[in-house]
């Protein structure tokens, strides 16, 4: 199996990408560390690893905050013994103007998505750095991260922030053995998106807007990361991998 008894960190694994990421990690014999502020669905997602006879650990973390984040890293690399991936998937959106978008959601979408990202990432990186190990990083961007969409002006500016952030750790930590790359989905059915879905015209308009004429599954970009993070593919590092059914393509006429 690809990760057999790596020490794999996921920030938002309590749901949507990075609950699937923490299974299909376990799938492929990963050893899992579960971090996300709703502690309770962290550990739903431990304990449905466990289930299946995986080895799973719930941590309660605020990505936004360095102490916090210093306590994730340290209690999951106690808890697994090592730690070889970190798959930061911790994040939030806004949908409001840029005319009305007030400077405090601004700064929580930013600080969660992007202070989110580059925390967990230089705390990871340091523990290696400093046990000589190698390891991988991989990153939430979004298709959002290379274009725009009306009403997202902090997701959109916190994504385009992730890929700069993604670039620049690959540059400066690669001759230290650690890669670091993205993902960047289109839409996904996660339960920060569910709401779209209930609107049968927006569920067409998100069809019409990929090639291939479907929203996305969790499951599907979380294949993605794995393939990023498997050490097969070591020659990968400031990569931003489009998951996204064709849609930064082009538009359909």
């Amino acid at each position: 199996m690809r990760f057999q008894d790596r020490g794999v960190l996921v920030t938002g694994g309590g749901s949507g990408i990075g609950q699937q990421v923490c299974y299909a990690m376990m799938e492929e014999g990963a050893r899992v560390a579960v971090g996300d502020l709703d502690l309770e669905r962290a550990e739903a997602t431990a304990a449905e690893i466990r289930r299946r006879k995986g080895d799973a650990h719930a941590f309660q973390v605020d990505v936004a905050e360095p102490g916090s984040v210093a306590r994730l890293v340290d209690a999951a690399a106690s808890a697994l013994s090592r730690l070889d991936v970190l798959v930061n998937s911790a994040g939030v959106r806004e949908i409001v103007s840029v005319l009305d978008l007030s400077f405090e959601e601004w700064q929580r979408v930013i600080n969660i998505n992007l202070s989110g990202t580059f925390l967990p990432s230089q705390a990871f990186a340091r523990r290696l750095v400093r046990e000589g190990k190698s390891g991988q990083i991989v990153n939430l961007a979004s298709t959002l991260g290379l274009m725009a969409a009306p009403n997202r002006a902090a997701y959109t500016a916190s994504k385009h922030g992730v890929v700069g952030l993604t670039r620049e750790m690959a540059l400066e930590l690669g001759d230290k053995g650690i890669r670091v790359n993205a993902v960047a989905p289109g839409v996904v059915r996660t339960p920060l998106t569910e709401r779209y879905f209930q609107d049968p015209n927006y569920a067409q308009a998100i069809r019409d807007i990929h090639a291939l004429g479907r929203w996305a599954e969790p499951r599907e970009v979380a294949n993605a990361i794995l393939f990023l993070a498997d050490e097969a593919n070591g020659f990968i590092t400031g990569t931003i991998l489009t998951v996204d059914g064709g849609w930064t393509i082009g538009k359909k006429m």
